[in-house]
C-alpha cells in the first residue's frame, strides 16, 4: 500500500504522568492535525489511552531501561517498526530511548530529533557521553533558554542546530471558564476549606527537598498575624522522610491547621481557582516551570524562585514576583505584599498574567513551532 502522509514516530520511557508526557501526546495532537501520522513509542504507562485519543497508536517498547543490551535491542526493534510504518522522522525525548532511536535512525537513514527537557548532571567522562546522544541529532529542542545556555556552555553546542521551544499549556483547559463547579466542590470538601473567605497559597509540587516547601513553611512562620490557608498539594512517595521534617516544622513553627499536605489532583485548574497565590520555592533551578505558566492562564499571581526556566515565565511585577533562592524572609516579604494588595491591582495582574500566558506560552505555539522542525526536516 502507497503510504500517502508524513509519518513521525516519538519515543520517551514510560507514559505514566508529567510534563515530558503531556508534552508528547499534544504533540501527537499536532502531528495529527497536520495531516501526519503519529506513533508514540514507550513501556506503558496510564497515560496511553490519551494518544490513542488524539489520534496516534502507541507501540510498547522497554524504552525506559538504561541496560546497554536492552538500548541496543530497543534499535532493533525500532529499526523493524520503522520499516513497517515507514517512519519518516523520529523524535527522543529522554536520553536511554534516544541511544536506541539515534542507533535506529543512523541505520534507516531517517531524520533524528530530540527534545532536551532538563538539566542533566555531567560529573565524570561517562555520564557526559551518555548525555551527548541529545546532540547526535539533526535537530535539538530546548524547552527554555536556561535549558539551551546549559547546552551551549557544557556541551559546546552548534548554536544553529538548537531550536528554542518553551513549553506550553491548553488554554482550554487551563480557563476561568473551563472550570467545573462540581470539581470546585470535591476540592474543597477533600482540602476541608473553611466556609469563611481565607486567602488560600497553594504550592502545586511533589513533596521533595529541591521543591523547598521546608522554605515556603518557614516563610509562613512570619505572617501568622495575616490570614490564609496554605495547601501543599503533592504526592510524597519515595520522600517520606522529608513529608515528616515538614510535619514536625509546621509543629514547631506553630502553624498547625493553617498549613495542610494533600494528595495530588487531576483538577489542576479548579486547584488555582481556588487559590489566591500559587508558589514555587524550589532551591534547585528547573528547567521550565509549567505550574508557573498553568496559574498564569488561569488569573493567578505567582511567587518563584529566581533562577531556573520559570524566571523566563514571570514578567517581574506584573504577572508574578520573583525571589531570592532559599530566603524565607524574601519569601516572606512578597507573600506579605501580595496578601495585602487592593483589588484593583488583583485584577490588573490577573488580566496580564491571563494574557502573558496566552501571547507567549500556549499548547498551540509549541505545536506549531515543533511540526515546523518536523517540516524543516522532511523537506
Amino acid at each position: 500500500m502507497t503510504k500517502t502522509v508524513p509519518v513521525i514516530l516519538q519515543v520517551l520511557p514510560r507514559l505514566e504522568s508529567g510534563g515530558v508526557e503531556r508534552g508528547t501526546i499534544e504533540i501527537a495532537e499536532a502531528i495529527k492535525e497536520a495531516g501526519m501520522r503519529p506513533l508514540v513509542a514507550s513501556s506503558g504507562g496510564p497515560m496511553v489511552p490519551h494518544i490513542t485519543h488524539a489520534g496516534g497508536e502507541h507501540i510498547t517498547l522497554p524504552l525506559q531501561s538504561k541496560n546497554p543490551l536492552v538500548i541496543h535491542s530497543n534499535a532493533l526493534h525500532l529499526v523493524k517498526i520503522i520499516k513497517k510504518y515507514g517512519v519518516d522522522l523520529i523524535h527522543a525525548r529522554s536520553r536511554a530511548p534516544a541511544w536506541s532511536a539515534y542507533l535506529a535512525a543512523k541505520r534507516t537513514g531517517i531524520p533524528f530529533v530530540t527534545t532536551w527537557h532538563g538539566i542533566y548532571g555531567t560529573h565524570g567522562m561517562f555520564k557526559k557521553h551518555y548525555n551527548m546522544v541529545m546532540l547526535k541529532s539533526a535537530l535539538t529542542i530546548a524547552v527554555s533558554k536556561h535549558v539551551e545556555d546549559h547546552i551551549l556552555r557544557e556541551y559546546k553546542a552548534d548554536p544553529a542546530k538548537i531550536r528554542l521551544i518553551h513549553r506550553g499549556v491548553d488554554l482550554k483547559t487551563f480557563s476561568p471558564n473551563s472550570v467545573r463547579p462540581g470539581r470546585i466542590a470535591e476540592l474543597t470538601k477533600s482540602w476541608r476549606l473553611p466556609e469563611e473567605h481565607v486567602p488560600i497559597i497553594l504550592c502545586p509540587a511533589r513533596i521533595t527537598r529541591i521543591k523547598g516547601q521546608h522554605v515556603l513553611i518557614a516563610a509562613l512562620a512570619e505572617l501568622k498575624d495575616l490570614p490564609f490557608l496554605c495547601i501543599l498539594l503533592g504526592n510524597d512517595a519515595e520522600h517520606e522522610a522529608y513529608s515528616a521534617k515538614l510535619r514536625k516544622q509546621i509543629i514547631t513553627l506553630g502553624l498547625e491547621g493553617r498549613v495542610r499536605h494533600v494528595g495530588s489532583t487531576p483538577h489542576m485548574a479548579e486547584a488555582y481557582q481556588l487559590s489566591n497565590i500559587v508558589v514555587l520555592p524550589t532551591v534547585r533551578p528547573e528547567s521550565f516551570g509549567r505550574v508557573s505558566i498553568e496559574a498564569q492562564a488561569m488569573g493567578r499571581v505567582v511567587i518563584a524562585t529566581d533562577h531556573g526556566g520559570v524566571r523566563e515565565t514571570i514578567v517581574p511585577n506584573q504577572t508574578g514576583y520573583l525571589v531570592h533562592p532559599d530566603n524565607p524572609k524574601a519569601l516572606a516579604d512578597a507573600l506579605r505584599f501580595t496578601l495585602n494588595r487592593d483589588q484593583n491591582m488583583v485584577k490588573t495582574m490577573a488580566e496580564s498574567a491571563m494574557h502573558h500566558a496566552r501571547e507567549h506560552f500556549s499548547s498551540d505555539i509549541m505545536k506549531a513551532k515543533t511540526i515546523a522542525v518536523y517540516r524543516e526536516l522532511l523537506k
